[in-house]
């Protein structure tokens, strides 16, 4: 069955409701503390005249060169969240935290325009650099922070600005001591000096321009997450050879092992998406088909071996997350050319 048709009785209805027609606004929904919070935390470190705008729309983000943050709609409805739960992955407190404080950095970039001036572009390079979705990133690169999860600054240095603005704006992040010696220290030391001169002084550019709002979002909620599903990545490895050598088959009184990955598929996805940099939805679909996998041949845990096998479980997700992440393939193809073996996207975007 669908996650449609299981979808509790009292969310039900919600899913034939057209997104436009919800009414969603910041004030009093559950983002109106977070975006508060923000402000006081950017207050704190001395920008008292940046207040970024923020609006409801289909993912989060930054309209480029615009100083407005874009928040999922989902987020502004506690019913939504709870559908955005069973179809998707959440986020949790400390996720849209840290969104608000990249996507901050980005407005913080647009509303002072410091893309144009001469030492930006020393320190993070071309803000005109193509933009790509897919990009090779160099794990523990020192040449980088590490914020939200994978290696994201080194997608585009409009990303390293942001990143480096999060981890900067972040309470407590001791990144004088954490990033010590490192190269990316001295990205961090641009943003300190550059937001204590800017502190007190009005942005550039203080009005912007949005991309798709609510009020534009035409398409039902069970539309919106069905358009979600489709872009899920096929998982092109047939797991059953691997995952009947990790579980047995099931008995009585042995955990089934589809139980037991589901309990740990949060952790799992979160982990191996912030130690490898491969994208969540990727990482989500492996472990979601071995939940598949394990249900459909009937594999249960060996007795007493539950944090032995979550070791060996993880090891073996990670090894083909990071096969993914070097070949573009779970399992690497055959190299039977020279043209094959050329990648012109190789190494850092």
């Amino acid at each position: 069955m669908s996650a449609f048709e299981t979808a509790a009785p009292d969310l039900k209805p919600l899913l034939g409701e057209r997104i436009s027609r919800l009414g969603l606004k910041l004030e009093g929904s559950p983002m109106e503390r977070y975006v508060g919070d923000l402000y006081r935390e950017l207050a704190a470190k001395g920008l008292t005249r940046f207040r970024p705008l923020t609006y409801f729309t289909d993912e989060w983000g930054c309209p480029s060169e615009e100083p407005i943050i874009g928040i999922p709609f989902y987020l502004a409805d506690a019913q939504l969240s709870r559908l955005e739960k069973q179809f998707d992955d959440l986020e949790d407190v400390r996720e849209i935290r840290m969104y608000l404080r990249h996507e901050a950095g980005h407005a913080f970039n647009y509303a002072y325009k410091l893309f144009e001036t001469p030492e930006w572009r020393d320190r993070f390079g071309p803000f005109n650099r193509p933009y790509r979705d897919r990009y090779r990133p160099v794990p523990f690169h020192r040449g980088f922070v590490r914020h939200m999860e994978g290696w994201y600054a080194q997608k585009h240095p409009d990303e390293d600005f942001a990143e480096t603005f999060a981890v900067w704006l972040t309470p407590r992040s001791r990144w004088r001591q954490r990033y010590k010696g490192w190269p990316a220290m001295d990205k961090l030391r641009y943003v300190d000096r550059v937001a204590r001169k800017l502190g007190n002084t009005e942005p550039i550019v203080r009005l912007a321009s949005t991309d798709v709002t609510v009020e534009e979002m035409n398409m039902t909620v069970e539309e919106f997450f069905r358009s979600q599903e489709a872009e899920t990545p096929p998982v092109d490895i047939a797991l059953e050879h691997d995952l009947t050598d990790l579980f047995v088959r099931r008995r009585r009184r042995l955990r089934p092992a589809a139980d037991f990955v589901r309990e740990h598929r949060a952790g799992l996805i979160n982990k191996i998406e912030y130690w490898t940099g491969v994208r969540r939805s990727v990482v989500r679909a492996l472990v979601d088909r071995m939940v598949e996998t394990t249900e459909r041949l009937r594999l249960a845990v060996p007795a007493g071996t539950e944090a032995t096998t979550l070791v060996e479980l993880t090891t073996y997700a990670t090894t083909l997350t990071m096969n993914f992440l070097s070949h573009g393939s779970f399992v690497p193809r055959a190299r039977g050319t020279a043209r094959a073996r050329a990648r012109p996207d190789a190494g850092l975007p």
